[in-house]
């Protein structure tokens, strides 16, 4: 995932051997018809990876990947760079205008698929894709991240999605339950607040996109629409304004007062709960280890985020990396292969053992689940349906040009209505449509 996906956020345990896995790929035949850089059957591949915070458990798992690929392919290997996430824009659009320094394969947040399919870097892998027996048990979320117009440009890496957290200790102590509807959630922070004044009933932020969507979508609305090959704004629908006018009355001095919450990100509000300033809080999978070593550590839980009506959960932000292949590698087939080591089930298996990476795959995410209790609301959640931005490449300029964030804002401090904020939000994104064409 971006930033934004995985820490604005970032979530299998079969256990076939890792050169079984490979092997499986190798089995298959290739299905490419060649690329810009040709089809080199040896030689050494260039694969650029995130490095994450603690890079040490990603990268063992993925030195065993690429052993096990060249165990499988005689003559052929991989060096791999670690490249921080911060400068991957920077780099990666050198690398897709100079193809002699440029990777074999790729690692990319889901929100830039579209805008790095435009910019002609990626190699379509949908013959690929469809031909790769493990990839039949690829949720559809995951699925949809990799694909644009129809065609597939890479191989789902890891998916991660938020839930609500909630102290415990504080909800036995006020006698409340976890809420099951987005009304019962706001009156569960009020009295949370005003019965301890300290904490955040719940802890939102208005530079929280992707905290803030999933109230968009459980009532009804949408970000915007696909007409054909274009898009347009939905974000002032009137359906989309109630899923808005639902996230941002939970800000105020009754649960989290705009001075102080009206700028907060996600990170943010993670920590906020973590440290002990909110007894709720929407987070990822992948913010169970910062939970669990902060204040909050042994006295919380995690519960699907709810709906607006009771049994209902509200559709999460799929986020999530991706792996793909690049237009201009000179080994095509090999690439591909690598593309299938590092994504498939036991790389994605081992990635979640030592990364909390929740993976893709719906039957190693369901095992993923059984051994490690605390993924279960996640997995509810995505088996839910989950939700995604646009897919263009102006979702990159709306997400950057922080449109959404700019729209809460003004409403929670009271500048716009929702009316008119909504609407203002609708005007730049419809801007940054036609600019993508």
């Amino acid at each position: 995932m971006t930033p934004s996906g995985r820490w604005s956020g970032v979530v299998a345990l079969l256990v076939p051997a890792l050169v079984a896995a490979a092997a499986l790929t190798a089995c298959a035949p290739s299905t490419s018809t060649g690329a810009a850089g040709g089809d080199e059957r040896t030689g050494r591949l260039r694969v650029w990876l995130f490095r994450e915070v603690d890079n040490g458990p990603k990268e063992a798992v993925v030195g065993k990947a690429v052993a096990a690929f060249a165990r499988e392919h005689r003559g052929a290997g991989a060096d791999v760079t670690y490249i921080p996430v911060e400068t991957r824009a920077q780099r990666i659009k050198a690398a897709f205008n100079d193809p002699r320094s440029a990777p074999d394969v790729i690692e990319y947040g889901n929100t830039d698929t579209a805008g790095y399919v435009r910019d002609g870097g990626l190699a379509d892998v949908t013959a690929d894709f469809a031909a790769w027996p493990e990839a039949r048990d690829t949720d559809p979320a995951a699925r949809r991240s990799v694909t644009v117009d129809g065609k597939v440009y890479g191989a789902p890496l890891f998916v991660g999605v938020r839930a609500l957290y909630y102290r415990t200790d504080v909800f036995r102590e006020l006698g409340l339950r976890p809420p099951r509807t987005q009304a019962e959630l706001a009156e569960t922070a009020r009295r949370i607040h005003q019965k301890r004044p300290e904490l955040y009933g719940l802890v939102v932020g208005g530079s929280y996109t992707y905290g803030a969507l999933p109230f968009l979508w459980a009532n009804g609305g949408a970000i915007a629409e696909k007409k054909g090959r274009k898009y347009t704004a939905a974000i002032d629908g009137e359906a989309a304004k109630r899923g808005i006018t639902v996230y941002t009355a939970l800000f105020g001095e009754h649960n989290c007062p705009p001075a102080k919450c009206a700028q907060l990100g996600g990170n943010a509000t993670v920590e906020a709960f973590a440290s002990g300033k909110a007894a709720m809080a929407i987070g990822g999978d992948f913010s169970h280890r910062a939970v669990e070593n902060g204040k909050a550590g042994g006295r919380y839980a995690v519960v699907p985020l709810p709906g607006a009506e009771e049994g209902s959960i509200a559709p999460a932000f799929a986020g999530g990396n991706n792996i793909g292949v690049l237009k201009s590698s000179s080994h095509r087939t090999l690439a591909v292969e690598l593309m299938r080591t590092l994504t498939g089930k036991r790389t994605q298996s081992e990635l979640f053992d030592a990364m909390g990476f929740l993976p893709t795959y719906t039957d190693v995410r369901r095992e993923a689940a059984r051994r490690r209790p605390y993924v279960e609301p996640f997995v509810r959640t995505l088996a839910a349906g989950a939700a995604f931005v646009p897919v263009t490449p102006a979702w990159g300029a709306i997400d950057a040009g922080q449109v959404l964030p700019v729209m809460f804002q003004e409403i929670v401090s009271g500048r716009r209505s929702v009316d008119a904020a909504a609407s203002a939000a609708a005007k730049k994104m419809n801007a940054a449509f036609r600019a993508a064409g």
